[in-house]
């Protein structure tokens, strides 16, 4: 995550970020957004959801603008660090990105196409902040990746400490039984119970550890870890990442309805394809 987030730094203080962004504009008017808004979903693609509020807040965005970017970058955000993850447990880095970059883009026409019209903004329109000096930056970014890199070890060891208690007392079990129904619905495993609360509590890149150690130790096989990839690629973090767009005014059904319903269509869809061409599928190629 370290050298990612140094790497996204420099490109954002040079100014590249702006330039793609700029490339993206024309494609905007398809999703019913200014090409402005293209900045926000590049920011959340390569970094993460608080990055594309934070830009959020400098543009002169409608409420609807707001929900349909809000969507958006919550399917397809912080993409080289959640592949990572799912490339470490099985799946395809290639596929993951498509499916949650072609997930964002289906979610974002179809918005346009059936959200109504919502009065007033959303976020607070501020103006576009400076470029600031290189070394004071770098201090910026040094600073807050450390704090990100202590929390994240925080997190991980917290989770990763309350999974074997859970384990040991039996209680994993009880959820298992408890979230089975949901997790039939959605077309995962019982196995993957626990994981679906993790993950959607914390969020994908603190569960990482815990996905990775149950397909290393045989606790999830890599075609269940796959499945449970789809799913989670594209509605992850109900919990953070909802208030966090709840805040700014995004309606929460817009945010997890839609999401919840895409993923549950894209892993019976997979399923579906796995038994229809049984003999061509390999877990972590397509």
């Amino acid at each position: 995550m370290v050298p990612v987030s140094l790497a996204v730094a420099l490109l954002q203080w040079s100014g590249a970020l702006l330039w793609g962004a700029r490339l993206l504009a024309p494609a905007m008017r398809i999703i019913g957004l200014p090409g402005e808004a293209a900045l926000v979903l590049v920011s959340a693609a390569l970094l993460n959801n608080y990055s594309a509020i934070a830009i959020m807040g400098t543009l002169p965005l409608t409420l609807r603008e707001i929900t349909i970017l809000a969507v958006m970058s919550l399917t397809a955000h912080n993409l080289i660090v959640e592949t990572a993850v799912m490339k470490k447990s099985g799946s395809s880095a290639f596929k993951m990105v498509v499916l949650r970059i072609g997930g964002a883009i289906l979610m974002g026409y179809l918005f346009n196409l059936v959200l109504p019209a919502m009065g007033g903004a959303g976020a607070t329109i501020g103006a576009t902040v400076s470029r600031t000096e290189f070394w004071p930056m770098l201090a910026a970014w040094a600073v807050s990746t450390l704090r990100l890199v202590v929390k994240i070890v925080i997190l991980v060891l917290s989770i990763m400490i309350g999974q074997r208690l859970l384990e040991e007392f039996h209680i994993i079990d009880m959820l298992s039984r408890l979230m089975s129904p949901v997790m039939r619905i959605f077309g995962l495993s019982e196995s993957t119970s626990v994981l679906w609360i993790i993950i959607n509590v914390v969020g994908y890149a603190y569960g990482a550890a815990i996905i990775m150690e149950q397909v290393k130790d045989g606790k999830m096989k890599p075609q269940e870890a796959d499945l449970f990839n789809h799913h989670a690629g594209l509605c992850h973090s109900l919990l953070e990442d909802t208030l966090l767009f709840m805040a700014i005014g995004v309606p929460v059904f817009w945010i997890t309805v839609p999401r919840l319903l895409l993923a549950l269509v894209v892993v019976w869809f997979e399923r579906f394809r796995r038994q229809r061409f049984r003999r061509s599928f390999k877990v972590g190629t397509v």
